[in-house]
């Protein structure tokens, strides 16, 4: 008995998913629990397994197609049984009802083997198509494919105006692929040249998402600049523990082992905004904002609180790792209880970071460096780094966020303290 794939929710909130690559052949022999294609979330790319064992008898959605949440990708079954009518062809476009065609949804621009026919046609008609359309025109709607209108739509072509080489006249997606495409609108042209349009990524669209929820958080700031000295020895101590081939202790590895300890003394600042409720967390997960291209992820370090600070070092350097290489899991981006943005490597001297809701709070770190400072009545030389405390105040009080500031900052400037 046959069994339909479908496309998994992996994650609270995920509507849709993409999938990157099938990992198994249609004919390929399955077991419960291989790897059967790589899938891309708006927050991660992962292999997915097989929920159940046989053979792959029918893929549903190709590489580069965004799926639905619960739509059948793919049909797993015994060899040789047949696949279910209602699976075997993907529903076409709900945006406007055409007839069933046999052409399978593809990657855009990417030709489909089960288009040879058509294109054939194409190639004895030449490049202009047949010299008169022939009637395509069913009830005032013009005869296409799915792929044929979805490209049309993209590219801004009018598909009245186009010539089908497909049976019966119909316009498939080479058709649209040989018209003129439509010119520019004049706004898109400068007198330095055409402007380039970039189309958003998943991941710039969720991010666009995202930031558009916090921006409606009624959020403040505080800042306070700590005094660096002790925490530049401790690290040079750190450093000189380190066995050949380790991982090195950075700033931000103090950082974070500081801020866990100081979220464990003021759980206020540990904690999620719920609507009318506030969850306060009893371990310090902190997610660490990390840069990738075209994009920012924010991957979590569990329980930093209960960790040293070389423990953390080696959990940041595998998750920034598998991060940059698009390895994460879905486990790396969930329950953070708290978010560090550290621009100091870029020598940012002091920035304001967007909340990650529903987060409580989101510090901003700056470079290290070397400023004077009256001390004691006396001028001499700091090495100082900037902290701004980004707070949502629908679920802390400013008195609470410069408590927490305050600790972060004397854990730095007195590593002892932290004990």
């Amino acid at each position: 008995m046959s069994s339909q794939v479908t496309l998994p929710r992996l994650g609270q909130g995920m509507e849709s998913g993409t999938i990157v690559r099938w990992l198994k052949s249609e004919g390929d022999k399955v077991e419960k629990g291989d790897p059967l294609y790589e899938l891309d979330t708006e927050k991660v790319t992962q292999e997915v397994e097989a929920e159940a064992g046989g053979v792959l008898l029918k893929i549903l959605a190709q590489e580069g197609e965004e799926i639905e949440v619960g739509k059948a990708i793919a049909v797993i079954g015994e060899q040789g049984e047949d696949v279910p009518a209602e699976t075997s062809e993907p529903k076409a476009e709900t945006e406007e009802p055409t007839e069933v065609t046999e052409e399978e949804p593809a990657e855009e621009g990417e030709p489909a083997p089960e288009r040879e026919d058509e294109r054939e046609r194409g190639r004895e008609e030449g490049p202009e198509g047949p010299s008169e359309p022939e009637q395509r025109v069913n009830g005032g709607r013009v005869k296409a494919s799915p792929l044929a209108r979805r490209i049309a739509k993209e590219r801004g072509i009018d598909l009245a105006q186009l010539s089908g080489t497909g049976p019966d006249g119909r316009i498939v997606a080479e058709d649209v692929e040989r018209a003129q495409v439509a010119p520019e609108p004049a706004a898109r042209l400068t007198e330095r040249g055409r402007v380039e349009t970039v189309k958003l990524n998943q991941m710039r669209k969720t991010i666009a998402r995202r930031m558009t929820e916090a921006w409606e958080a009624p959020a403040f700031q505080i800042a306070m600049s700590a005094n660096m000295t002790a925490s530049i020895r401790l690290r040079e101590a750190l450093l000189e523990r380190v066995e050949e081939g380790g991982v090195r202790p950075t700033y931000s590895d103090i950082l974070t082992k500081v801020v866990a300890l100081a979220l464990m003394r003021h759980r206020d600042m540990n904690a999620h905004f719920g609507g009318d409720e506030v969850l306060l967390f009893p371990t310090a997960n902190i997610g660490i904002a990390v840069a990738v291209p075209h994009g920012l992820v924010v991957p979590v370090i569990q329980s930093c609180e209960t960790k040293t600070i070389e423990e953390i070092a080696v959990a940041r350097a595998d998750i920034v790792e598998r991060t940059r290489g698009g390895k994460l899991k879905v486990e790396d981006l969930e329950n953070g209880t708290f978010t560090i943005s550290n621009l100091g490597m870029y020598s940012v001297e002091r920035f304001t970071a967007v909340l990650n809701p529903p987060q409580a709070g989101i510090l901003a770190v700056g470079a290290i460096e070397e400023r004077a400072v009256v001390e004691d009545g006396e001028l001499e030389i700091q090495p100082r780094m900037d902290l701004t405390l980004t707070v949502d105040h629908r679920s802390v009080d400013g008195a609470t966020a410069s408590e927490f500031l305050r600790t972060v900052k004397s854990f730095l400037e007195e590593p002892g303290l932290a004990l």
